[in-house]
């Protein structure tokens, strides 16, 4: 295209790549341009026609050459993208081509703020990084197939149309502990040499289950498909708790770390769980189920790349007496930690199911008034569950006990306070309260157990720990499907247990406790002295 000149001299809009549309104003440090520069000749560099610090601007311009504001917005971005290793903006500018080079742009930033995040602290060096990617694809595919399992028993029993049902849904979820905590739990703990085989295995195993689903969805199969990959995400969970303090780095510690993983993996799930959302709109809810199967594949090779340190055994004494290996006591920073964490999961569970009761009992069968009312509730338990391991990965917490306690005493402050003023309101603000509390508690716990428990047996105190919970959790729900759906009576039942669970972890913190023998406490095992669990 030929050079054309607007009146003042200089190249117009349609100058094409042989003619200059205006000088790049200079940045910060550069000196500005001299009168009568002109254009760069044809077959410049990029260092002459845009000069740098220190550089003359190019002569020949003439004075008080001015461009026009939009395409100096596009050409100085497009400079600062360059000076950034980004991509310049398209030299013929259309509505088009500027969107699709602005979303280019910002995927390169969130990516890139995305690998600060996942690197910073000294998680590159250490391994936690890497670890950190495969933790996210675990995630990834628990969302994928809670997406594509949403209308059947296991993820809808929550609004469902019987109570027989729920109790159903309930049995379903403890199910996978009751394999956990008496098998793989000890299994893991003998486990030495190729833990990161292990992670792997999980996923490659989940991927041939998702494949079984996604061609029997409407076949018995489904179901056992199914429990097979909640026991396995489960026993990730597990293993990947006893790994994370091979893999710390010196600057974080073991709460903000589970934090870290819990944030990214939440993150992880919202954005793969969306597009397991549109394989299931587009190809039915098999599609989703291949979806996870994919993921599973690519979780496989994110485990292998995990860090070597996982497989040291370095400080792992194995101390054998007669008759096998000696069972590790759990320290009382531990049975606080669980205490607090149980309270705490039987409102969360109370709520889960007691909220869809009540709401379905007062909308009257209007379907869209209960989806609402019901969104709102579980709306807040995310942002809260969230927020609380967002907030667990910037804080430092030298006492995990108080925060522990302190958790447990705001959740029973705001379900107190829901039983005097009944309604949804107040549910959405216990549900709020309730899973940030949930969340910060639940990190601590981890935090505890892995600095508590003793490397051999660290495996099966994390299955007992999750086991606790998980029962917890279902005797909350046990009570949302038995008590009346009338909201006071509900909050003030739960407040009860939560005060009661409140003093049981006071006086187990203090040596004793409501339910405890005589001479249960004992000194913590070696390594709680490097860094205190508590008070």
């Amino acid at each position: 295209m030929g050079l054309r000149r607007e009146r003042d001299g200089h190249p117009g809009w349609g100058a094409g790549r042989r003619g200059r549309r205006g000088r790049i104003p200079p940045g910060p440090g550069e000196p500005a341009a001299t009168p009568g520069s002109a254009p760069a000749p044809d077959g410049a560099s990029a260092t002459a026609r845009d000069p740098g610090p220190g550089q003359r601007a190019d002569p020949g311009t003439a004075p008080g050459a001015e461009r026009p504001a939009a395409e100096d917005a596009a050409t100085g971005s497009g400079q600062d993208s360059r000076r950034r290793g980004g991509t310049a903006p398209p030299r013929k500018l259309t509505v088009t081509r500027v969107a699709a080079w602005r979303g280019r742009e910002l995927t390169r930033r969130a990516m890139g703020l995305f690998l600060s995040a996942a690197h910073a602290d000294g998680a590159a060096e250490s391994g936690l990084a890497r670890f950190t990617y495969a933790v996210m694809l675990n995630y990834a595919v628990d969302a994928a197939m809670a997406v594509a399992l949403a209308n059947t028993l296991f993820f809808s029993a929550a609004t469902g149309e019987s109570r027989d049902m729920v109790a159903l849904y309930l049995l379903i979820t403890v199910a996978p502990f009751a394999v956990i905590a008496p098998v793989i739990g000890p299994a893991l703990d003998r486990l030495r040499r190729g833990r990161r085989a292990a992670l792997a295995v999980s996923f490659g195993l989940r991927a041939l289950l998702a494949i079984v689903m996604a061609l029997n969805f409407d076949g018995w199969a489904l179901y056992p498909a199914a429990l097979g990959c909640m026991v396995l995400s489960k026993s990730f969970g597990v293993l990947k708790a006893a790994m994370t303090p091979r893999v710390l780095p010196p600057a974080v510690d073991l709460t903000t770390a589970n934090s870290r993983l819990t944030t990214f993996g939440l993150a992880a799930g919202g954005v793969f769980g969306a597009i397991a959302s549109g394989c299931a709109w587009l190809l039915g809810s098999p599609g989703a189920l291949w979806f996870m199967a994919a993921l599973a594949g690519a979780g496989i090779w994110l485990c292998l790349r995990v860090s070597s340190r996982v497989e040291s055994s370095a400080g792992e004494a194995r101390e054998v007496v007669a008759g096998g290996e000696r069972r590790t006591r759990l320290s009382p920073h531990v049975l606080v930690a669980l205490w607090g964490n149980g309270g705490i999961r039987v409102l969360t569970g109370f709520l889960t199911l007691f909220a869809a009761f009540v709401i379905k009992e007062g909308t009257g069968g209007d379907p869209v008034r209960q989806l609402v009312l019901l969104g709102a509730v579980g709306g807040a338990a995310g942002v809260g569950s969230f927020l609380g391991n967002a907030a667990g990965s910037r804080m430092r917490f030298g006492a995990p006990d108080r925060l522990i306690v302190s958790c447990l005493g705001s959740a029973l402050a705001a379900t107190a306070v829901a039983a005097l003023l009944a309604g949804v309101p107040l549910a959405v603000v216990v549900a709020l309260v309730g899973a940030t509390a949930s969340a910060l508690a639940k990190v601590c716990l981890d935090a505890v157990v892995q600095r508590d428990v003793a490397e051999r047996s660290r495996a099966s105190a994390f299955g007992r720990s999750e086991t606790i919970l998980q029962l917890s959790w279902v005797f909350g729900g046990a009570l949302g499907v038995l008590l009346p759906p009338v909201w006071w009576i509900g909050f003030a039942t739960t407040a009860a247990l939560l005060a009661l669970a409140l003093a049981q972890t006071l006086l187990v913190r203090g040596g004793g406790g409501l339910f405890s023998r005589r001479g249960r406490r004992r000194a913590s095992p070696p390594g709680t002295e490097r860094v205190p669990a508590g008070s």
